[in-house]
């Protein structure tokens, strides 16, 4: 199979594996109900992803792609590190409280085993929180910020930048929010970082 054809075909997939987990949940998701849903062989879903976690991993991978690859990206670029926190805010905040994560969290709410909350913790938060680490280090050596651990400055900036918007959106009391909303509020963040933080 082509390439570009595969790619396709992953994201029929990926589609219907989320409209299963919303009308199940994780425990009553199985492999051979997304190949129905997706109208592909349950021996093509083994065989890219390996079992149900391997393909929820992969959901939670290609979720956090964007914001991974961006900062990746902003790390390899001369850019100071407050900008690049102003450019990644909308982004990450989009990614935690969109339709798909949360559809992602609810499920590992759910899910007795704790297999899937796993899986969002490390294709997830464990893969951004380094690189969060590395622009807010950043941020300490160009003299923009002063504090002794990066964890507790990383975990300041999704304070400020979160609160308690992904969980309001989980459980159902707030609508996905607009880029306007998502800017603002990336902004603030930046803003009471610098000021929490002064060097």
């Amino acid at each position: 199979m082509r390439d570009d054809k595969k790619s396709l075909r992953q994201q029929q997939i990926e589609t219907a594996a989320y409209e299963v987990l919303e009308a199940k949940g994780y425990a009553g998701t199985s492999m051979l109900g997304i190949a129905k849903q997706a109208r592909a062989s349950n021996e093509t879903l083994y065989n890219w992803y390996g079992d149900k976690q391997g393909l929820f991993q992969a959901l939670v991978t290609r979720n956090a792609e964007e914001v991974k690859s961006h900062l990746e990206t902003e790390l390899e670029s001369n850019r100071d590190a407050l900008s690049i926190l102003g450019t990644l805010g909308p982004k990450l905040l989009k990614l935690l409280t969109g339709d798909r994560a949360v559809a992602l969290n609810r499920a590992a709410a759910a899910d007795s085993s704790g297999e899937l909350g796993k899986t969002l913790s490390k294709a997830g938060r464990e893969a951004v929180f380094p690189l969060l680490e590395q622009v807010l280090l950043r941020a300490r050596s160009e003299g923009q910020l002063a504090f002794d651990t990066p964890a507790e400055a990383v975990g300041l900036y999704l304070d400020l930048l979160i609160g308690d918007q992904q969980i309001r959106r989980v459980i159902g009391r707030l609508p996905a929010p607009t880029a306007e909303f998502c800017d603002m509020r990336a902004q603030r963040a930046v803003t009471h970082l610098r000021q929490l933080l002064k060097s």
